[in-house]
């Protein structure tokens, strides 16, 4: 059996006594339920440390990835109180004169660290900067569409089906509900460009974190549908993880159209899909909703007035530089390649020079980060979006 119920230190001790008085390690690892490789490693550590070998060891990697220690990112605050007029190179410098070893960080992690003290002076730019807002309640067609997967659940034919939803937040209207077989971001990029094609374009969307309107590997979260949506000039709503009610009127109607629609399911995604439309205009034109004063969604709803167009191209008059993503989410710059994100790929981003040696990133109005021309790695700047893709605000 393997350790008794009693102190672990006890145990190895008495594993090693054991071993010390001339018994076999293959029956003793059996004894103690123990493996042969972790008998021979309880006794290599009382060799090389004694008695202090028995105590638990942390787990804990001994170095965190990308996490700058406490000490060096003081220096790296005092020395820019001390010398406020050099930039992020030079403090640099004096950090390796001051600092030995093998994490020395780069020239942009120096400079996201003043900028996240607030010791960067920004030069004033002809552009609107992404903040943190409240998630909004409009009371007009078209200011806020709310979309979501409904539960998957299984077809008569033992085939999945994932109906995509989008409706108008003010009126209440179902705009789209489609019974997909997968929720990869091609299919969705179909429904919404059909949508966007039959309704026009809303000031907003909202959504949830998950697939594919955000990517939690991603820079910011974000995903190439949300990219989409940014290009077409929609701002981004994101309900808080664990808080489904924040989209309440879009649970409301999963529970209609789950009630109505899928028991029992059809037998295939094309009679499932009947129901959905026969359920849409149901729900639309004939369901009165206490809400709209018995009124149906059908009687406040109205196309929106701006159109969908495609994308336009994006310029960068007030940058220094702009710069295709390649399709691995890298720009090149200068010979040398900076890793951006895969969501970005196909886009153009905007690069300018802010300090010595220190260049920004920016792809419309949103900053994402800085790199150095010694490093090109890039830094992103931490949580510009808040716990959500949110609108922009004038500075």
């Amino acid at each position: 059996m393997p350790w008794k119920e009693c102190h672990v230190m006890d145990e190895r001790l008495r594993f090693v006594a054991r071993l010390l008085e001339g018994e076999k390690m293959a029956p003793l690892c059996t004894e103690f339920g123990i493996s042969r490789k972790t008998g021979y490693k309880i006794y290599d550590r009382y060799k090389d440390c004694g008695v202090g070998a028995f105590s638990d060891r942390t787990r804990r990697p001994h170095r965190q990835a990308n996490r700058l220690p406490a000490p060096i990112e003081a220096t790296i605050v005092r020395l820019k109180r001390e010398y406020p007029g050099w930039g992020a190179p030079k403090i640099r410098e004096k950090l390796r004169q001051q600092f030995t070893g093998p994490h020395l960080p780069a020239i942009s992690t120096v400079h996201a660290v003043l900028d996240r003290h607030g010791l960067v002076h920004r030069r004033r730019r002809r552009r609107s900067r992404a903040t943190g807002t409240a998630l909004s309640r409009p009371d007009q067609p078209n200011a806020l569409w709310c979309a979501d997967y409904k539960g998957e659940f299984m077809l008569g034919n033992r085939q999945y089906c994932y109906p995509l939803t989008i409706t108008d937040f003010a009126s209440r209207y179902l705009l789209t509900c489609e019974a997909l077989s997968t929720t990869q971001e091609k299919f969705a990029f179909t429904v919404f460009e059909r949508t966007f094609k039959e309704f026009g374009l809303p000031h907003s969307i909202r959504t949830d974190n998950g697939v594919p309107f955000a990517s939690a590997h991603a820079i910011y979260g974000l995903s190439k549908l949300s990219v989409w949506w940014l290009r077409l000039g929609i701002q981004i709503e994101r309900i808080k993880p664990g808080h489904p009610q924040e989209n309440g009127r879009h649970e409301r109607m999963h529970l209609t159209l789950k009630k109505e629609a899928t028991k029992p399911a059809a037998p295939n995604v094309l009679q499932q899909q009947a129901r959905f439309d026969a359920f849409l205009d149901r729900f639309n034109r004939e369901r009165p909703h206490q809400a709209l004063g018995m009124r149906v969604p059908a009687d406040l709803y109205a196309r929106s007035a701006r159109a969908y167009r495609g994308l336009e191209d994006l310029a960068y008059p007030f940058h220094d530089q702009t710069i295709a993503v390649t399709h691995c989410g890298r720009i090149c710059f200068k010979g040398r390649k900076v890793n951006l994100s895969h969501v970005f790929a196909g886009q153009a981003v905007g690069v300018t020079q802010v300090g010595e040696r220190i260049w920004l990133v920016t792809f419309m109005q949103y900053d994402l980060g800085y790199f150095d021309d010694e490093t090109c790695r890039l830094e992103p700047i931490e949580n510009p979006f808040g716990p959500k893709v949110l609108p922009m605000c004038s500075e």
